[in-house]
C-alpha cells in the first residue's frame, strides 16, 4: 500500500473535470498538497495507506469555488450602501461616490482586519481562491490570505487620473507602476506558493494610457495578469469615445494591451464583437452574476461556450451583502437564461452544471491557474469542499449532484480542504479565531461607517 497523507472517502464526488465525472461512493488520495489519486472509495482504501482519513458519508465532495472578482477593501462596508439608500437618495457611480473614498480611510490593520473577514466567509461558503480586483494595503491582504489559510492573488488598487478621486488613492504614474511592480516582486506568482499578486488597474477612465501601456509591457514582460474593471458602464464608454472615438475594448486593443495577461472584470456591456475580440485575444473575464444585470445583459453563457476565460465573481460584499458565491451561480442560471432563453421561449438555454463549472474551472482560467486547480484530478493542488446533504433542500433529492446544481449554497458547506490542509473542519475553523475576528470588525465598521450616516 502507499503511503499517503489524507484519504477523503465514501463521498459523492462530482469532479468537474472534462468528462464531468460523478462517482457515488468516491475517494480523494492526497499527498504533499497535491491530489494523488481519485476514483471509488473501495478501491482507493485497498490502495493507499493514509495518516489521517475523513469518512464523509452524506457528504458531496467538490473542488473548492473560485471569486474570480472580489473587494477585499470593501469587507467593512456591508450593509452601507442599503442604510444609505433607506436614508436618502444614492449619488452614482457608487464606486466613486462611495467605494473609493470607504478604501481611502483604511489603514493596514484595517485592510488585515478586512481580510481576515472577508477570507473566513468565503471559506465557510467553500470558495478556496480569489482575486482581489485591488484594494489599499495589499500586503495586509496577502499576511491575512496566509493566516486563513485560502488561495488568493492580491493587488494594489491603482490610479493616476480620474475626477473627484481622493489624494490619497491617487498617485503618479511613476508611483503606480513601482507601486505593482514592488508588490508583485514581495508575492511572486510564479513561485507556486499559495498567496500571490497580480497588476491592477482600477479602470480606464481613472488610468492613463501611458499607466496602461506601461503596465501592459510589464505583464508580458513578468508573465503575470493585469486585473481590471472593463465595459462596466455606460459612462466608460462614452468616455472612451468622446477621449479616443473607440469604444473601450477596441481602445485597448489600438494600444496592445487586449491580450492574454488582461482580466475585465464584469464585461456587462461587451458588444458581440467584442465578443469576437476576447476570443481572438485570448483575455479573460469575470460575471458578476447578482450585480451585473442592473447594469445590462451580460453574454456571459456566449463568452464561456467559445472558451473564453470566464470566471463568476461575487464583487464584494456591495453586491447583496455576500460573499457565497453559490448564490452567484445560482444568480448566472437565472440571469443567462433570461438572456440566451427566455426570449426565445427556450426553457433549457443554461446547462444545469454550467453555473458551477464556470465558477470552478473558469474562475481557474480566468486565474491563470488550469493547471492547478478547479477541478478533482490527480496532479492538482486538493482544494476540496465538503458539503452536507442534510439540508431540507436536499431531502429526497433523485441524485446529490442535482441538488449541487439546483439548490446548494454556502449554509451547506461543512468542510474545507485547501492544498490537504483542513482549513475548516465541521464548520470550525483550524487556522484564526472567527468570533473574534467577527468582533472587532462589527466595532470598527461602526467607527467608519458613522463618517458617512448623519
Amino acid at each position: 500500500m502507499q503511503t499517503i497523507d489524507l484519504l477523503i472517502q465514501n463521498a459523492h464526488v462530482v469532479t468537474f473535470d472534462d468528462a464531468g465525472t460523478v462517482i457515488p461512493d468516491g475517494a480523494i488520495a492526497v499527498r504533499d498538497g497535491a491530489i494523488a489519486d481519485v476514483g471509488p472509495s473501495a478501491e482507493l482504501g485497498d490502495r493507499y495507506a493514509p495518516a489521517e482519513r475523513v469518512f464523509a458519508h452524506g457528504s458531496i465532495a467538490m473542488p473548492g469555488l473560485v471569486d474570480a472578482h472580489v473587494h477585499t477593501a470593501q469587507t467593512l462596508m456591508r450593509g452601507l450602501i442599503t442604510t444609505l439608500g433607506r436614508r436618502g437618495a444614492l449619488r452614482v457611480p457608487f464606486w466613486r461616490e462611495y467605494y473609493v473614498p470607504f478604501e481611502a480611510m483604511l489603514t493596514p490593520e484595517d485592510m488585515e482586519l478586512s481580510g481576515l473577514l472577508a477570507y473566513t466567509n468565503m471559506i465557510a461558503n467553500g470558495t478556496t481562491a480569489f482575486w482581489d480586483a485591488g484594494g489599499p494595503h495589499p500586503d495586509a491582504m496577502g499576511r491575512a490570505a496566509v493566516e486563513t489559510g485560502i488561495r488568493g492573488l492580491v493587488s494594489l488598487s491603482t490610479m493616476d487620473g480620474g475626477s473627484r478621486i481622493p489624494d490619497s488613492m491617487r498617485t503618479t504614474t511613476e508611483q503606480a507602476l513601482q507601486g505593482n511592480l514592488d508588490l508583485v516582486g514581495r508575492w511572486p506568482s510564479g513561485s507556486g506558493e499559495r498567496v500571490a499578486a497580480s497588476l491592477s488597474l482600477r479602470q480606464i477612465i481613472t488610468c492613463s494610457t501611458e499607466l496602461v501601456t506601461a503596465m501592459a509591457k510589464a505583464a508580458r514582460e513578468l508573465d503575470v495578469k493585469i486585473h481590471t474593471h472593463l465595459v462596466e458602464g455606460t459612462y466608460e464608454i462614452d468616455h472612451c469615445l468622446e477621449a479616443f472615438g473607440r469604444r473601450p475594448i477596441d481602445h485597448l486593443i489600438d494600444l496592445g494591451v487586449f491580450d492574454r495577461h488582461l482580466h475585465g472584470a464584469h464585461s456587462v456591456l461587451t458588444a458581440p464583437r467584442d465578443v469576437e475580440s476576447y476570443v481572438a485575444h485570448g483575455a479573460s473575464a469575470c460575471h458578476c452574476a447578482l450585480g451585473n444585470p442592473s447594469i445590462g445583459p451580460a453574454p456571459a453563457l456566449d463568452m464561456w461556450r467559445r472558451g473564453v476565460a470566464i470566471g463568476l465573481g461575487t464583487d464584494g460584499v456591495n453586491t447583496r451583502g455576500t460573499l457565497d458565491l453559490f448564490q452567484v451561480a445560482h444568480g448566472a442560471r437565472t440571469n443567462q437564461q433570461l438572456v440566451y432563453g427566455t426570449p426565445y421561449h427556450d426553457r433549457f438555454a443554461v446547462e444545469p452544471a454550467e453555473p458551477l463549472t464556470i465558477a470552478t474551472r473558469g474562475g481557474s482560467r480566468a486565474l491563470g491557474l488550469a493547471d492547478r486547480i478547479g477541478s478533482l484530478e490527480a496532479g492538482k493542488r486538493a482544494d476540496v469542499v465538503l458539503l452536507g446533504l442534510d439540508a431540507a433542500d436536499a431531502a429526497a433529492s433523485i441524485t446529490p449532484e442535482a441538488f449541487l446544481y439546483e439548490a446548494a449554497n454556502g449554509r451547506d458547506v461543512h468542510t474545507v480542504f485547501v492544498e490537504g490542509r483542513a482549513v475548516m473542519r465541521d464548520r470550525a475553523f483550524t487556522t484564526v479565531d472567527v468570533a473574534e475576528i467577527r468582533a472587532r470588525a462589527a466595532a470598527r465598521q461602526r467607527e467608519l461607517a458613522a463618517r458617512f450616516l448623519p
